[in-house]
């Protein structure tokens, strides 16, 4: 039988809809055209509630999953174990890939704020130029639309309120452009999304005057407040500086609003300012809310769920080998690696029995919210894992320490703890003590009493905790003179400042940026007494080691941490600082009305 001609191959078609013209080649190749297609069919059209179940029956899995390895691991099989081992594998690729599809770039958030600062830069005659860190990062969807409006808030504020006017800058000796950064990277298990502008900052001392003005807080309570907690005034539902309500930034809505909307979905937001350079706003958002590594612990009868993220360390205390729970300040802490780590007993947060001696044989688990750290003491650490969160009804989230609730390998139902109200409710979050910490101070006197440690040249200074009021640190280049005495601008004082080392004579090492000072307040009046470094807070006995030499600004020396330390004598500097300290401060009569000036001789 002949062998069959070969068929002739076909010539390439024309693309479709624009055939090629005679004795020329087609204008798009076969290649690009295979290209092309391959490009329209890599993506399609899902309906939201269809990914949003198929999350679910992903977090039910992931449930069945956890169940199933406990079960395993109770059961001397190989063969199990090995199944139970790729189960979990696939199971938490699927868990992945399906969280993804959720994923959107916040570019996709980001892509309508331009628009809002050029009109707003428009309507109030100011030059800003919007930059852009990060876009590509990504978030699920769910948080994407949470965010939208607190990040449109701050960004109409930084515009209305952060960045002055082309002339404001070129007077100051800035460029007469301003500059709004959004900057969103990863950092710990949560996507930080920053709104930083280099305007005019935010006055600590104007946020705490238009603080006391509206009654948010007293003045007694501003004196014990740090920088940081002045600054986070700014949250507190009613405060606004600004002189009149307008339809720009806040309209009349402060920003409690959105550290409120922020920490609905377990975020966080903090400010920092400097004065004359800008303003950085920073959120802390979760990157998703489903599913979460969790620590899984015991107290009392329950079980509770800690996120891990918040997790630094874990720490066993066995009432051995100095490891002891300490008092200080009128807060009970535990001395970690040389640093006072403040503890919340979470039996007696949530109002729970009491298991045994309440500092030994317990855990601590190091736990950080709010860019403050503090230790959480539980019964019983029992294992980490993968929960899915479960919201939780009203009536659970009115308590206010629960962030969500889920379910565990054994099938018991476990709620998860919410760490940063759990520091607040124990008034740390803002590094504020106890509210019984300036009694419980007053009454540690004597010899046996606190003391602050203070470092001044190249000698140790003890200085008692009941004369300390507050801790600060002052640029170098706030401190002023007048006469012959150095002041500092402190909350509309000025405060008078005495290095100790002129007042006992040691030798100063090479200053640095900033003079850490202890201030003493008393009757209206404060003083500043000036160190170079605090070293630690110890309670020691000075009864056997005591010695007094008689020196001038001492009460003498004695053997604290095996190191002679000086005792000072806090009156003694302090009406160095002020000769007029315990004199009662008039307020009511002008100095210059009555005085009278005469001309020599007369």
């Amino acid at each position: 039988m002949p062998a069959a001609a070969p068929v002739p191959a076909a010539a390439p078609a024309p693309a479709k809809g624009r055939p090629a013209a005679a004795g020329q080649p087609p204008t798009d190749s076969a290649d690009d055209t295979v290209s092309k297609r391959s490009v329209a069919d890599q993506s399609i059209r899902v309906d939201v509630d269809l990914l949003d179940k198929l999350m679910n029956l992903v977090g039910e899995l992931v449930l069945t999953r956890n169940q199933l390895i406990r079960a395993i691991g109770s059961v001397a099989d190989p063969g199990m174990t090995r199944t139970g081992q790729r189960l979990n594998l696939i199971t938490s690729e699927l868990q992945e890939s399906v969280m993804k599809t959720r994923m959107q770039a916040i570019d996709h958030l980001w892509s309508k704020l331009p628009r809002v600062v050029r009109d707003l830069s428009s309507t109030f005659g100011k030059q800003i130029r919007l930059a852009q860190e990060g876009k590509e990062t990504e978030l699920d969807r769910s948080l994407l639309e949470a965010v939208k409006d607190p990040l449109t808030h701050l960004v109409r504020n930084a515009v209305d309120h952060g960045i002055e006017s082309p002339d404001e800058r070129v007077a100051a000796g800035k460029h007469a452009e301003g500059t709004l950064t959004l900057r969103a990277y990863h950092e710990g298990g949560h996507v930080i999304v920053e709104v930083r502008d280099d305007g005019s900052g935010i006055d600590p001392d104007k946020i705490a005057r238009i603080a006391v003005e509206k009654g948010l807080v007293s003045r007694d309570q501003l004196a014990t407040m740090d920088r940081r907690e002045i600054l986070g005034l700014v949250f507190r539902p009613g405060f606004s500086t600004a002189k009149a309500v307008t339809n720009v930034s806040g309209r009349g809505v402060g920003m409690d609003v959105v550290k409120t909307n922020i920490e609905r979905i377990g975020g966080a937001v903090d400010v920092d300012s400097v004065v004359g350079q800008g303003t950085t706003w920073r959120l802390t958002i979760p990157l998703t809310l489903a599913i979460i590594q969790a620590l899984t612990i015991e107290c009392g009868d329950e079980r509770y769920v800690i996120p891990q993220v918040a997790v630094h360390e874990l720490v066993y205390l066995d009432g051995q080998s100095g490891r002891v729970v300490e008092h200080a300040m009128g807060a009970q802490v535990y001395r970690l690696r040389g640093k006072l780590l403040p503890l919340v007993y979470l039996d007696d947060t949530l109002g729970l029995a009491r298991d045994g001696e309440h500092d030994k044989d317990v855990y601590v688990a190091v736990l950080q919210a709010e860019g403050k750290r503090f230790g959480l003491v539980v019964d019983r650490v029992l294992n980490t894992e993968e929960v899915v969160v479960k919201p939780l009804t009203s009536r659970f989230k009115d308590i206010g320490v629960y962030a969500g609730a889920t379910l565990l390998g054994d099938g018991r139902v476990a709620l998860i703890l919410d760490v940063a109200s759990l520091a607040r409710r124990a008034q740390l979050a803002a590094g504020v003590e106890p509210k019984d910490a300036d009694t419980t101070v007053r009454r540690g006197g004597g010899n046996g009493g606190r003391l602050l440690i203070a470092g001044v040249g190249d000698r140790r200074v003890a200085i008692p905790l009941d004369m300390v009021t507050r801790l600060e640190e002052f640029p170098v280049e706030r401190i002023e003179r007048t006469g012959s005495r150095e002041v500092v601008q402190y909350r509309d004082q000025i405060l008078p400042v005495l290095r100790l080392s002129h007042l006992l004579g040691a030798y100063e090492t090479e200053p640095g940026p900033t003079v850490p000072v202890v201030v003493y307040t008393e009757n209206g009046r404060s003083v500043a007494l000036a160190v170079e470094k605090i070293l630690d807070i110890v309670e020691e006995g000075l009864d056997d080691s005591r010695r007094d030499f008689g020196d001038d600004g001492l009460l003498g020396s004695a053997v604290i941490q095996q190191r002679v330390t000086e005792l000072l004598d806090v009156r003694r500097a302090i009406l160095a600082a002020d000769p007029l300290f315990h004199t009662k401060i008039d307020t009511t009569t002008d100095p210059y009305e009555t005085t009278t000036y005469q001309p020599a001789g007369v």
